[in-house]
């Protein structure tokens, strides 16, 4: 009967495929049909329970046995030798996953349910000092398996690199009086600043947040091991290692990645137009100096589309400044920006 109506159905222009869709088979098991005529339809019935299947006390046994409080946290591969040791059979090895598996038990049998980092904090800056980030990165030192440590914090609204320096070692301490001296350079009212990082031991150190508290900054970090919690500094981490003049080896001595950094940070400070703060020098934002810079480019791209209004079919570019910065942004906070950008664009 199948095979008839898929015939007439492809007869009338129909695709097989959707035919065979339509009837709950394969396009194979429709070609098999064909090769056994005599076999017909070709497909068995509801499929008998087998006899020698887990009963339902059997079931309930493995489901007991392990989620009980001595065989919660093992798996059945260590279970069922146990059990065997101790002359005790209750069921195979795999009899207890395709239970376990088929009740949800195998991730986590644990009565508590296991710990869950929720997303960090959003954090909005709409100007300088208010959200910094930081991070320390490895620098290769001459010696096999050691480095040198490149302590950098990014404000997240300005993009400037506002603190820096090379060490030999990871420390809570250099990274609390790094904070410190940072603060008292920039002038930062420090009960309004936010510095996010990730979990690194420096960045959980008891001196570092005994510094914070002192200070009345507030700490933020990233979950663990997720990267895209601190982008701000692990990008800047990317443009740093990606820059032409990077050493391919090593650096001679910390002198030699003290000098390479600090002609870094003042080509990424001074020269560098970033294209996430439309294309200005994050010391230029930093100083309050894009409106300036952003006004004198729009005013150039009307004048050239007034000189040659042909070649310009909308609005010229957009050179209006970005007023907020958001760190870990939530959903509600991405489909706005995504509005704004297409609003404006």
């Amino acid at each position: 009967m199948c095979r008839q109506l898929i015939q007439e159905a492809v007869e009338s222009g129909a695709r097989l495929w959707k035919a065979c869709e339509v009837l709950e088979i394969s396009v194979r098991t429709y070609q098999r049909w064909g090769k056994e005529v005599d076999k017909g339809d070709g497909r068995h019935g509801e499929r008998k329970k087998p006899a020698n299947s887990l009963s339902e006390e059997e079931i309930t046994a493995i489901i007991a046995v392990a989620t009980s409080r001595r065989f919660r946290d093992l798996p059945p591969s260590q279970i069922v030798p146990i059990l065997a040791e101790q002359g005790v059979y209750v069921a195979s090895e795999s009899s207890f996953y395709r239970v376990l598996r088929r009740e949800k038990l195998l991730a986590h049998r644990e009565s508590s349910k296991p710990r869950e980092n929720s997303r960090p904090r959003e954090y909005i800056a709409n100007g300088p000092n208010q959200v910094w980030s930081w991070d320390i990165t490895y620098l290769r030192s001459p010696i096999r398996g050691q480095f040198y440590y490149l302590y950098l914090v990014v404000d997240i609204w300005s993009r400037m690199i506002v603190a820096w320096q090379v060490e030999e070692l990871q420390s809570d301490w250099i990274a609390a009086e790094m904070i410190v001296r940072s603060c008292a350079r920039h002038g930062v009212d420090e009960k309004k600043l936010v510095i996010h990082s990730d979990n690194g031991g420096p960045m959980k150190g008891a001196t570092m947040l005994a510094t914070l508290q002192w200070l009345g900054i507030v700490p933020s970090r990233s979950r663990p091991h997720v990267s895209d919690d601190n982008p701000y500094s692990e990008a800047l981490f990317r443009t740093l290692k990606y820059r032409p003049e990077y050493p391919t080896g090593v650096f001679g001595s910390l002198e030699d990645a003290w000098g390479w950094v600090e002609v870094f940070v003042g080509w990424y400070n001074e020269e560098h137009r970033h294209s996430g703060i439309k294309f200005v020098t994050p010391a230029s934002r930093h100083a309050g100096q894009e409106e300036m810079i952003l006004a004198k480019r729009k005013e150039v791209y009307e004048e050239a589309k007034r000189r040659n209004p042909s070649r310009w079919t909308g609005k010229t570019r957009n050179w209006e400044a970005v007023k907020r910065v958001c760190l870990n942004p939530s959903a509600e906070t991405r489909e706005r920006e995504a509005q704004e950008r297409k609003q404006s664009a």
